[in-house]
Formats: C-alpha cells, structure tokens, sequence
C-alpha cells in the first residue's frame, strides 16, 4: 500500500511539473505576443511538449490563458495583502496596498501584467468573467479596510460608502496601471499620487 501511494505521488508530481511547463511557456508568450497570435502550436513547441499535452491539461488556449489569470491574479493579491500588512494604521495599509499593486505590475513584471490588466479586458465572456472575479476580490479587501477605519473613527473614511470606495479605487488604480504600461513612466510617482487621493495624511 505504501508503494503504491509513493508511486501515485511520484506521478502527480510529474503531471505538475509538466503543466508548469505548459503554463510558464504559455505565459511568456502571451507576455511577449499577446493572446490572438500565440497559438497551441507556439505554447507546446517553446515548452518541448506535444500538442496532446497540452490538451492533457488544459481544453483550450482559452482554458490555459484562464489558468495564468488564476494563477498571476493570485499571486499579485498575496502581495497586495503582505503589503498591505507592514502598514501601521488604515490609511497606512491602504497606501501599502496601492503601492504594492503598482509595484507588482511594474519593471520585469510589466509585460505579464500587461495581459493582465490590459489585454484580458473583454477577451472573451469567459476571462472577463474571471477578471472581474479577480477585481471583486480587490474591491471587497479596499472595502473592509474602509470599513474598519471608518468604525475606529476615521472621519475620512466613514464618509463613504465601503463598497462604491473599494471600486472607485481598484478602478482608479487599475486606469492608472493601464496608463503606466502603456506610455510608460515612474510607478512610484503614480502610486504616491494615488495614495494622496484614496489615503491622504491624516
């Protein structure tokens, strides 16, 4: 029995290292070229792979562009949130917050976010969906911070609404990104801007 489940775990261990090959190639591409002109063909050659691999894992480009959303999505929400965790007060974590979102969407991080932030938007019904999943989750972390420093007294923040706040800052900060990517610029210039308008000093 113990053999068996050591065989077991030896095989999923290998079908997901072979799906981090599909997905780390997949996301280079889609990085570099953008999702229309990256095929099957380009993700299963740069990762050394066959095409039924790749429909191993996943059922289409669409499926395995979903997955990286998941996947890069994610990750930029556990920085946000470590971010977010050094701050000393609310406004402070707010601050932190935004600065660790443009951070991670900045520098060598910036053709990944790219698709991200820019190319996801209306793909198809099924990655704006996801996206906006994603972007909820932002919104409702935004909002219960909001929340929280408007019960500790924060005259600032009791004067809003906590959710139309949360989505009035994901999606300043999320034009803003955009903008950054697309013309360039210093993303700590942005990001201290944006603390001056969703946390300013007390």
């Amino acid at each position: 029995m113990a053999a068996e489940v050591d065989s077991e775990s030896r095989r999923q261990a290998r079908l997901e290292q072979r799906r981090r090959r599909l997905l780390q190639a997949a996301l280079t591409l889609f990085a570099d070229k953008g999702f229309h002109p990256t095929s099957v063909e380009d993700v299963v050659g740069a990762a050394r792979m066959s095409k039924s691999a790749f429909y191993e894992f996943f059922q289409s480009k669409e499926d395995c562009f979903c997955a990286l959303l998941e996947q890069e999505g994610g990750a930029v929400i556990h920085q946000v949130v470590a971010a977010a965790a050094e701050g000393t007060d609310h406004r402070d974590r707010m601050c932190r917050g935004i600065q660790g979102f443009v951070r991670s969407c900045s520098g060598k991080s910036a053709p990944v976010a790219r698709m991200m932030v820019v190319e996801s938007v209306g793909l198809t019904s099924r990655v704006e969906a996801l996206r906006r999943q994603l972007q909820e989750r932002f919104v409702d972390m935004v909002a219960e911070e909001a929340r929280r420093a408007a019960s500790d007294g924060d005259a600032f923040y009791a004067a809003v609404d906590p959710l139309v706040f949360g989505r009035a800052v994901v999606g300043a900060v999320n034009e803003a990104v955009g903008q950054l990517l697309a013309d360039g610029g210093d993303g700590a210039t942005v990001a201290e801007g944006l603390c001056r308008i969703f946390a300013p000093p007390a």
